[in-house]
């Protein structure tokens, strides 16, 4: 059955290891607006993921959102005593795990028990699912053992946990939009078929899936584009109505800013075709949509246009592809570029051998540098006094590649001269292929606790 009142989705996280002290002012707000509400925590990606994958290899208990207890800790009595639902990809590679560990917790705060859904289907990375992926990436496919194969489902197991009276929905890989959309597929109660009103959900989705970019974290630009009070951002809400549309908002006396600038670059963030942005469960089309601004931090987006969703649905297989080696030393004073350069010269000599090595001089080239070492190659001595030379490199072999790091402590007395604060670091490299597969391939749904 649709339910006529508004809808309030708050997002009180962007990414993981985002502010821990986010979530309460974005419940608070949503309390006291006396609506439905939602509070959503958006911290998967791609590297994530697979982080996620190892670290449950290591223990069968972890692979969650290492931050949950401190995300959630704040506010999970609030929401459950108001009636705040919350959905979150911090499942990551345990979502039952993640589901557990909130009933735990709800029982350490001593709130009442929630219901926890956990949504399943995403995980194509068992034997069963081999011949799929082995389809779908042809001469892709990896070699070398495979850490992780995640789909990219849809809301619609989140509406269906939220209509059978979950509190709490845990998911992992879902795409970012669809922690919007399931709510609001499970509140107004729309088809699935429903193109126009899913595709302006799923752009609220999308404006609030990165947390404070749209309130002016990303926006911030001093001089050129100024935000207030940056220090303390709020996090967005979106208000969104029977039609799909929705009005972005944050919480009352929260630093930051919403208005039209801010929302625009938002929008079109990592949309790589706005007439045709692709997600599981719409094909968005943004080229008539408007942007208006309704008041102090709030904007209304409106016109959202939405075709039949794709056929098929994106699989992220991540994969061990060795060992990733970095090594920092500074130089600062007279000539500290000539000898940052010189010892970046002399470390690509002794690891010739080894593998090709990236150089950066931070604080002359390393943003625009690539890793051949052209951009550095090209450019003229600047004469900078305070440089920090990073140098990397990746090899399947761990002691191979831990050559680099021997190589730069050894620079404090090998020369060049001056040289400081060397830090070093080794960790295991993960490669990334994509494929589509089909849709009937994957099959998404989700399981009430108890």
């Amino acid at each position: 059955m649709a339910n006529p009142s508004p809808l309030l989705i708050g997002c009180a996280a962007g990414f993981s290891g985002d502010r821990l002290d986010a979530a309460a002012p974005v419940v608070q707000a949503l309390v006291d607006s006396g609506r439905p509400g939602v509070l959503i925590f958006e911290t998967l990606a791609e590297r994530t993921l697979a982080l996620a994958q190892l670290a449950r290899r290591a223990n069968p208990d972890a692979g969650y959102e290492p931050l949950l207890d401190e995300l959630l800790r704040p506010v999970l009595a609030q929401c459950l005593q108001h009636g705040v639902r919350i959905v979150s990809n911090f499942g990551a590679a345990n979502p039952r795990g993640a589901a557990l560990r909130i009933q735990q917790l709800a029982a350490e705060l001593g709130a009442r028990r929630p219901r926890v859904a956990v949504v399943h289907g995403d995980d194509l990375s068992g034997a069963q699912h081999r011949a799929v992926l082995e389809r779908a990436l042809g001469p892709s496919m990896p070699a070398q053992p495979i850490v992780s194969a995640n789909a990219y489902i849809g809301a619609e197991p989140i509406a269906q946990a939220l209509r059978a009276g979950a509190d709490i929905v845990v998911c992992g890989r879902v795409a970012d939009p669809a922690l919007v959309l399931g709510p609001a597929l499970a509140h107004y109660g729309w088809c699935m078929d429903d193109w126009d009103r899913l595709a302006r959900a799923t752009m609220a989705g999308h404006l609030l899936e990165c947390g404070a970019q749209v309130t002016g974290g990303y926006f911030a630009d001093p001089g050129y584009k100024d935000v207030p009070g940056l220090a303390r951002l709020g996090y967005p809400i979106a208000e969104i109505d029977a039609d799909g549309h929705c009005t972005l908002t944050k919480p009352p006396g929260t630093g930051g800013r919403v208005d039209e600038r801010t929302v625009k670059e938002q929008l079109l963030y990592e949309l790589h075709d706005p007439a045709a942005y692709l997600t599981p469960d719409v094909v968005a089309d943004i080229t008539q949509a408007s942007v208006a601004q309704a008041g102090s931090d709030r904007v209304h987006l409106q016109g959202v246009r939405g075709h039949a969703r794709p056929p098929s649905l994106k699989v992220n297989v991540c994969f061990e592809s060795g060992w990733f080696a970095e090594g920092e030393i500074s130089y600062a004073g007279a000539r500290a570029e000539e000898r940052a350069r010189l010892a970046g010269d002399v470390l690509r000599e002794r690891l010739a051998s080894v593998a090709p090595l990236r150089v950066d001089l931070i604080g002359v080239a390393s943003v625009w540098g690539d890793d051949a070492g052209r951009w550095l190659a090209a450019q003229a001595s600047q004469g900078a006094q305070d440089v920090r030379l990073r140098v990397a490199l990746q090899h399947r072999d761990h002691a191979s590649a831990q050559r680099l790091v021997r190589e730069v402590t050894a620079l404090y007395c090998c020369g060049p001269a001056g040289g400081g604060g060397v830090r070093t670091a080794m960790r295991p490299r993960l490669g990334t292929v994509s494929c589509l597969v089909p849709r009937e391939a994957v099959n998404p749904g989700y399981t009430l606790l108890d």
